[in-house]
């Protein structure tokens, strides 16, 4: 045996050395990508996006399963529980930091149950309403809706999905008392936006482009910090009549807790490579998506973050899951 060799399995623990051994060799089989919703949504695409860069850039395969149920959290517990050998992941949104506070009981210990990958993209909401809505600016809505508290409804994916809390988070920085309509998805929420059966609501930005540029909605203002290439004529809602308003459906990748360090930070590794890719990191900002890579203990740091800023808001206004 080589001296360095020898060396090292003198001083590395045993399982630390299966650990960079199974590194070496990983993946050696397809890795399982699970996403906590129908097929369709935005998860479900952003996951889709990235699998072939990030199975390329690792230098084996990857498929997705679709484990819809209880906002997200069967899916998410599905991983939890998963063996911790690199070969189940997941992918969830934001809603991987509101659930906690929304749901009564939690199949799982989102901090202690899961090691956190990388967060993988972010992306905007807008606020649209019905073209024969009286107000065509925030300024003008959040005047509105002062002067006749609750008498204007907005739809959402349903309660606690991102459109609820995109409005919630609305109401609270605008002062502004707006009835919540919930629906079983954000199709039919927009649906009935552009039939006037409600309001408003807050969709992801890309699932309005269309119907905006149609002339079926009028688009009020986007919920990030920036405006949106999709729509650049739209203004923020923060510089347009609601300061300090900001919200982002962000996406984040993450495996069983006890998944080796070694293992996280090749898979790391291969996806920043991978939405650092022109190929990728193109595809994703046209369809309204920004890449957003970061090191594991960044992912953590956000998640831990956006837990807290949840938690508050969902005790302050009283939001459920129910």
């Amino acid at each position: 045996m080589k001296l360095p060799m020898l060396i090292a399995a003198v001083l590395l623990p045993l399982g630390l050395s299966a650990s960079f051994a199974h590194a070496d060799n990983y993946p050696a089989r397809p890795i399982r990508l699970i996403v906590p919703y129908a097929p369709g949504g935005s998860a479900d695409i952003v996951a889709r996006r990235i699998s072939d860069e990030w199975a390329k850039a690792l230098g084996g395969g990857m498929y997705i399963e679709n484990k819809a149920g209880a906002g997200g959290n069967i899916g998410v517990d599905a991983v939890a529980k998963a063996e911790p050998d690199g070969y189940t992941i997941g992918l969830q949104t934001v809603s991987l930091a509101i659930n906690p506070s929304i749901f009564a009981k939690m199949p799982y210990d989102t901090l202690k149950d899961l090691a956190q990958i990388s967060t993988v993209a972010t992306s905007q909401h807008v606020l649209v309403v019905n073209p024969n809505f009286a107000a065509k600016n925030t300024k003008d809505l959040v005047a509105l809706a002062k002067a006749n508290p609750g008498k204007f409804n907005y739809g959402s994916a349903g309660s606690g999905s991102t459109f609820h809390m995109a409005a919630e988070l609305f109401k609270s920085v605008a002062a502004v008392d707006i009835t919540h309509v919930p629906y079983k998805g954000g199709g039919p929420a927009l649906i009935d936006t552009i039939s006037g059966q409600v309001d408003m609501c807050f969709p992801v930005l890309s699932a309005a482009t269309q119907h905006v540029k149609a002339g079926k909605l009028n688009a009020i203002g986007v919920t990030g910090p920036k405006r949106s290439p999709l729509m650049p004529d739209v203004p923020t809602l923060a510089e347009s009549g609601v300061p300090g308003y900001s919200f982002e459906t962000w996406f984040i990748v993450f495996a069983p807790a006890a998944t080796p360090k070694p293992l996280i930070d090749k898979l790391n590794a291969a996806l920043v490579k991978a939405l650092n890719g022109p190929v990728l990191k193109e595809r994703m900002i046209k369809e309204g998506f920004d890449p957003d890579p970061s090191t594991p203990a960044e992912a953590k740091a956000k998640l831990v973050k956006e837990l807290a800023l949840w938690s508050k808001l969902v005790k302050e206004r009283g939001i459920t899951a129910e």
